[in-house]
């Protein structure tokens, strides 16, 4: 198959550019986010990982928009995408886990904080972690929104633990989540409630310490739907194969 010809506008080519340091700043947040974490300021970190959730859900689309792989074809976005990821979702919310006390401490809390790094460590390196059909196989190393529900609902260091480790666990589990972006189905109705999720995880944000109960419930009531639908695609998709 012939390949198409790169587009040669300086224009598209300045704006691919602009759109790769937009997904790179996402490690300066994560610094940002280490560095609240050590401050002690839960609250602080959990912004800023709104800044990067809201930064990687907007990249790929103006990547995709402005044909960065055709434009500059010698720099991998997709990689510079996983290592951020990596960073904002895995590395950074593990160290507010741990420097904020809300792992035990000691040895058992160090292993607890180390089993999200490994299995996202392997899962980062997966070739089929992103499958063809835009899901992601497995727990998608949410470590993030764990992190967010843990501050914000104050669970203890017992429950932080078993979710980490279900979590953990999950990743090597071959449910295909959905990609809001991208996923296909359903696709305009995910992005209105992600949207929506992440105003809600902002109204929490403001009302830390004490937040509405009637917020927590519209918040978690999302993570039901996302895990919910892709359990469905999944079973479904596995029946029309069969």
């Amino acid at each position: 198959m012939a390949h198409e010809p790169v587009v040669e506008s300086k224009k598209l080519r300045l704006a691919g550019l602009a759109v790769h340091v937009y997904t790179a700043s996402g490690s300066v947040l994560a610094l940002l986010i280490v560095v609240a974490a050590m401050d002690g300021d839960a609250i602080r970190a959990l912004w800023l990982g709104l800044a990067a959730l809201i930064i990687d859900g907007t990249d790929g689309m103006l990547a995709r928009r402005l044909r960065v792989k055709q434009t500059i074809p010698w720099f991998d976005g997709a990689r510079l995408d996983d290592i951020v990821d990596y960073l904002t979702y895995a590395f950074a919310p593990m160290v507010l886990l741990w420097t904020g006390g809300y792992l035990p401490e000691g040895a058992g809390g160090a292993t607890l904080a180390a089993l999200p790094l490994l299995a996202s460590s392997y899962q980062f390196c997966r070739v089929d972690a992103k499958t063809e059909d835009h899901f992601f196989l497995g727990f998608p190393s949410y470590w993030n929104v764990v992190a967010f529900y843990v501050v914000v609902l104050g669970l203890s260091q017992l429950q932080t633990g078993a979710l980490l480790v279900a979590c953990a666990v999950l990743v090597f589990v071959p449910v295909r989540y959905i990609y809001p972006s991208r996923t296909v189905a359903f696709r305009r109705l995910n992005l209105a409630l992600t949207a929506g999720w992440l105003t809600a995880y902002a109204a929490l944000l403001t009302q830390m310490p004490d937040p509405h109960p009637a917020i927590v419930a519209v918040s978690l009531a999302y993570l039901g739907y996302y895990a919910a639908l892709s359990i469905y695609l999944t079973v479904n998709g596995r029946r029309q194969r069969a």
